[in-house]
């Protein structure tokens, strides 16, 4: 297992958020998180590259390993640890910067500034996500200036410049139109045979399309987690099958 949790809980402030959460989370595959608004979906993606440190208030008990390493250990490097686990957001965020200069931006973090270096990384991480020759001509111009769907790849590709393990992916089509969100999902679907991808998302499609195993979450507990096919045509709670079925969310 790639990412474990165990008895994992969180509160913002008096507020808890997750509930003893024990889940266990395949190589190379996609997770997904199912659950109505406010279930702690989010939440729970967040703590896997220790976002929510950045919330004032937040305690977190139990444990996460990735890799086998306490991420919550004080010798935990959480530079590297975000450098291994990135985050895909709802609405794509590309930084004011060229295209060149956004999927290079992580590299020189990581002190990489050789010329010909750079050209590779962002060759090939254009190439992963199948922007390269489309854009090759234009890496000058303004990553603002692309489709909403073309700045998603690209936010994918920017990560994937720093060579991760792990993406986190929260909502990462909802700000986008049916076609644009079917070549995201195929391009999840070829990033799969390289990374571990972990989807949150609201739409139960999506998940059923994609995902090889999906948890669903109420009220900031795990109801259940089993492979997709069981979830779907199958769950052992009834809870789930209310959700899938429409009954509520």
């Amino acid at each position: 297992m790639i990412v474990e949790a165990s008895n994992l809980n969180l509160y913002y402030g008096s507020f808890q958020g997750l509930k003893n959460i024990n889940l266990s989370i395949k190589e190379n595959l996609i997770t997904g998180i199912i659950g109505p608004s406010g279930c702690g979906k989010s939440t729970l993606l967040r703590v896997f590259n220790r976002m929510n440190d950045l919330i004032r208030g937040v305690k977190i008990t139990g444990g996460v390993l990735i890799d086998g390493e306490d991420i919550h250990s004080p010798m935990c490097d959480l530079i590297l640890l975000r450098k291994k686990v990135g985050m895909v957001f709802q609405r794509p965020n590309a930084f004011p910067l060229s295209i060149f200069d956004n999927i290079a931006y992580g590299p020189r973090i990581w002190s990489i500034t050789d010329k010909k270096t750079l050209r590779d990384i962002v060759e090939r991480s254009l190439t992963a996500v199948d922007l390269f020759d489309v854009l090759k001509n234009r890496l000058k111009e303004s990553a603002l200036s692309l489709s909403a769907e073309k700045q998603q790849r690209l936010c994918i590709a920017r990560l994937l410049a720093v060579e991760p393990e792990i993406l986190l992916m929260d909502e990462p089509c909802s700000s986008l139109d049916p076609i644009a969100t079917g070549k995201i999902e195929e391009l999840m679907l070829e990033l799969k045979r390289k990374y571990t991808i972990i989807i949150v998302t609201h739409n139960m499609q999506q998940a059923a399309r994609i995902a090889d195993e999906v948890g669903f979450m109420l009220l900031g507990e795990l109801i259940e987690f089993n492979s997709t096919k069981k979830i779907f045509t199958n769950p052992s709670d009834k809870r789930t099958f209310d959700y899938i079925s429409g009954r509520f969310g």
